[in-house]
């Protein structure tokens, strides 16, 4: 059974617009993975907050960016 959880309060976005908290979290996560190895647990805390603020659409149009190499963010 899943548990689902709701972001908590970034300081770094107070605005009720979450786009741009949603789109770091995302390139937070990768950078994390990138840099500190896909099992590293504490970077599953940036892909909880992406999943939970980010449309499922965003997401798999930004996994297919970095599929192909066209991703517009620096991870």
């Amino acid at each position: 059974m899943t548990k689902l959880e709701t972001a908590p309060f970034d300081p770094r976005f107070p605005n009720q617009n979450v786009t741009r908290y949603c789109y770091q979290s995302y390139v937070d996560f990768h950078r994390c993975q990138k840099k500190r190895g896909t099992n590293y647990e504490p970077c599953n805390y940036f892909k909880k907050v992406f999943n939970s603020m980010c449309p499922n659409a965003w997401v798999e149009k930004w996994n297919d960016q970095i599929d192909s190499g066209t991703f517009p963010g620096r991870i």
